[in-house]
């Protein structure tokens, strides 16, 4: 909240709603000391939460910054101004991985889609979204009766509706939410991946599109149709299977690689770059795999927020 406080932006016209969740750890008071207005609500999906601070807020222009985001001194100004384009619904940025992220969580990052300049995108996280109340509330808002991925659902019908979605590097947000373990990576995209196909299947059907629900029932498809080939007395069949479904994890590792190495601090160091570069490519697997079966059995398995944040 207090990088919120710290805009360089009139404070009389930002107004701060904090939906409390039944926190434990003082943070609804600490928002009141700094002068937001306290919704409590013990029920909801994050969705609905969202709903209901919208239904609240009086401004034109509404903004979704989760807890534990801290975001850029300009962003308000930044969106407000992207906003003003009449074309454009809906602004926002892949947020960054904190500052001491471990290498889990700087792999993790890789795996965003991060524009250098303003464009046109078809989604944006919701953690790190300004949207027109206008456009808002002209689809509805977001869908309460979703667990996740409700921000690529109302990105859809926005961009349905015939509105842009744009990105711009300027609303930079930083994420302190980012998992630090393999495990809680796991559990993380369980539950983001539960909504997956929904979503999908309701919004734009091109193969570009469908490919981030196709590529989970693939490598579903292909680690139990190895099980069942292992079962039967075929264990060439069933590793064959099951290499395939590692490969959409090893293609997604090798550009989490590129991308690090591109940005790798200092220069050349032709006696360790051979070392480096492998652990790299063994950490970045490690957290492509990880990712992509946690997205494929989460069309079986119902993951937990509770159980993500826990981890």
């Amino acid at each position: 909240m207090s990088s919120i406080l710290a805009n360089d932006y009139p404070r009389e016209l930002i107004e701060i709603i904090v939906i409390d969740n039944g926190s434990t750890d003082g943070s609804a008071r600490v928002a009141r000391d700094g002068g937001a207005i306290i919704l409590h609500s013990a029920t909801g999906s994050v969705a609905e939460l969202r709903n209901r601070g919208a239904r609240a807020a009086l401004g034109s222009v509404l903004a979704f910054v989760d807890s534990d985001h801290e975001i850029d001194s300009r962003w308000i100004d930044t969106a407000v101004a992207i906003l003003a384009n009449p074309g454009i619904a809906a602004t926002g940025a892949a947020c960054l991985a904190e500052p001491d992220a471990n290498w889990v969580q700087l792999h993790y990052d890789r795996l965003r889609d991060r524009p250098a300049t303003r464009q046109d995108v078809t989604w944006l996280g919701s953690g790190n979204l300004a949207v027109k109340r206008a456009r808002f509330e002209s689809v509805g808002g977001f869908n309460g009766e979703l667990t996740a991925c409700e921000d690529v659902d109302l990105c859809n019908r926005l961009r349905g509706a015939g509105h842009r979605i744009v990105a711009d590097p300027g609303l930079r947000s930083i994420h302190f939410g980012d998992p630090r373990t393999l495990k809680a990576l796991f559990l993380g995209e369980l539950w983001r991946g539960r909504d997956n196909l929904r979503v999908t299947f309701s919004g734009p059907r091109t193969l570009r599109h469908l490919r981030s629900a196709l590529i989970p029932v693939a490598v579903l498809v292909l680690l139990f149709g190895g099980l069942l080939a292992l079962l039967i007395g075929y264990p060439g069949v069933a590793v064959a299977g099951w290499l395939l479904a590692v490969a959409p994890a090893a293609l997604k590792a090798a550009y989490m690689q590129r991308s690090r190495w591109r940005q790798a601090d200092g220069g050349p160091r032709p006696e360790r770059d051979a070392a480096i570069a492998g652990r790299w490519a063994v950490e970045a697997l490690a957290v492509a795999v990880v990712f992509e079966m946690a997205r494929a059995l989460a069309l079986l398995a119902r993951g937990s927020h509770r159980a993500r944040r826990s981890a």
